[in-house]
């Protein structure tokens, strides 16, 4: 079961920007690597095979560079926790267990853990100002740049275990078993908890709209 993002019907590429999304765009985003390859290659990859990882690596860059991206608002920090995830994988690719959940679910968890250690290390929380810019795609950019901007503010401002569940399941298309694998919990604590994201996301979005009209 998948579960899709519900106030509008938009999706975003790794610039940040929000674009309209086409038909069964979440299907396609799960569809990308398929599990049973996924396995073929990390088996290839520990026997020694580096071309394996290098294909490992260009199925998965896309998908964890842009949880990481709508965790930390920041491209440069995605980047560099991206790189992090696959060198941590290089160094310890046997905790990986097909048997647990698919590889894009558990790469997702390995960034999760990586970010958190990361931000106790920082002790701090990187600022919504430093946010990557997002480039207008078509005419009237600017209004879409505006809401691109106002909804990865709100989805920011979530406290972290509701933004999680946002990024894993709106944003990044995972199901919610896959989410569940990703966050080490249950599934009843994802939906419970993506239940509760978007209720905070609507008040957000709704209170932004309301200021807007007494300007």
């Amino acid at each position: 079961m998948t579960s899709r993002f519900p106030y509008r019907q938009l999706e975003w590429n790794l610039s940040g920007t929000l674009e309209p999304a086409p038909v069964n765009s979440v299907e396609r985003h799960m569809g990308e690597t398929d599990p049973r390859s996924d396995v073929d290659l990390v088996r290839r990859f520990r026997g020694g095979d580096r071309e394996a990882f290098a294909t490992l690596y260009r199925l998965h860059f896309p998908a964890v560079f842009r949880f990481a991206f709508y965790m930390t608002a920041d491209r440069a920090t995605a980047g560099e926790l991206t790189q992090d995830v696959f060198v941590w994988l290089v160094h310890n690719h046997r905790q990986f267990d097909a048997g647990r959940g698919d590889l894009g679910a558990f790469l997702c968890g390995v960034g999760r853990m990586l970010l958190r250690q990361r931000q106790r290390a920082e002790r701090r929380w990187l600022p919504l100002a430093e946010a990557a810019a997002v480039s207008p795609a078509f005419a009237g950019g600017i209004e879409r740049e505006q809401e691109a901007a106002a909804l990865r503010q709100a989805i920011a401002a979530l406290p972290e275990r509701y933004r999680e569940a946002v990024v894993l399941c709106d944003l990044e298309g995972k199901s919610y078993e896959q989410a569940a694998a990703a966050l080490d919990c249950a599934i009843g604590t994802v939906r419970s908890r993506l239940h509760r994201a978007r209720e905070l996301l609507a008040r957000k979005i709704l209170s932004r709209k309301e200021g807007l009209r007494c300007l």
